[in-house]
């Protein structure tokens, strides 16, 4: 089935009104564009950090019900389009970075952020999941911007049969070794790699949307693209903020991606010693 896909890459700041209704006129849009599956930036709803090295510093975005009405707005907005976005999710006093995935007035997914960069551990607790979920555009993963760095996220949900994953990312450039452009950046260079290689080590599809703009310290990269499964970018956006749009049957594209080299059926499991405990040298490194 031919899907067209669309990544986003735009602002978004504190503002929750403000941002809900910049998130329904892109659906709009791009329903209008005849656009069957969207992906919305990290933070889309509230906005993302100002400051990875002190984090909480000119305070935290705002937190939202994860089953409240900003998100079943948005669900109700995405007639006839499947949605995924991003937002920081409360219950309780604990909060995550999160990620819904909805269409025609239902939640079909839900992430939470699995890996936390820099300081966010001590602000926000971490997801403890990768589940892939069936939609009326295929069967999807949902990854957070950093969650992509690291090769098991991703592969566990193509393992769990995601043809598509949707990565909405706040992914900034580098907050240390800061380069004049943004294209010289390394944050930027490796944004692009780890779509890359993600798609291309699992033989799927990836679309990747994420944040513009300044907030606070941060810079955000922009940088919203569709991967095809042989690692190669289809469509995608610049440092501004735009909308990546491509045609294509992910089905079809896995199929053909697979057809002679299968690498999640090619795995040597048995070879891959000590793959779910941390590695000897990094647990010796961090001891007082």
């Amino acid at each position: 089935m031919i899907t067209r896909t669309a990544a986003v890459a735009g602002s978004f700041g504190r503002d929750v009104e403000r941002g809900l209704s910049k998130v329904l006129g892109i659906v709009e849009h791009a329903r209008q564009r005849g656009v069957q599956l969207l992906v919305l930036p990290h933070a889309v709803l509230g906005g993302y950090l100002s400051d990875l090295r002190d984090v909480g510093a000119t305070g935290l975005p705002p937190a939202l019900d994860g089953d409240g009405p900003e998100v079943r707005r948005v669900a109700e907005a995405a007639r006839g389009v499947v949605v995924c976005f991003g937002y920081t999710e409360a219950e309780g006093a604990r909060r995550w970075n999160s990620a819904v995935c909805v269409a025609d007035g239902r939640v079909l997914g839900r992430h939470r952020k699995v890996h936390q960069t820099a300081g966010e551990g001590r602000r926000y607790a971490a997801g403890d999941a990768f589940r892939a979920f069936d939609t009326p555009v295929g069967r999807l993963g949902l990854l957070i911007d950093y969650d992509k760095t690291f090769p098991e996220s991703a592969r566990t949900l193509a393992l769990d049969g995601a043809q598509v994953l949707c990565c909405p990312s706040a992914w900034p450039a580098s907050v240390t070794d800061r380069a004049a452009r943004l294209a010289h950046d390394r944050q930027s260079r490796l944004f692009d790699l780890y779509d890359g290689a993600r798609a291309a080590e699992n033989q799927v599809v990836l679309v990747s949307a994420n944040q513009t703009g300044v907030t606070g310290r941060l810079r955000f990269l922009g940088q919203a693209k569709v991967v095809g499964p042989g690692g190669d970018v289809l469509a995608r956006t610049g440092t501004k903020g735009g909308m990546a749009v491509v045609d294509l049957d992910p089905a079809a594209e896995v199929r053909r991606a697979r057809r002679t080299l299968r690498h999640l059926q090619e795995r040597r499991t048995g070879t891959y010693r000590g793959l779910l405990e941390p590695a000897a040298h990094e647990a010796a490194a961090v001891l007082p």
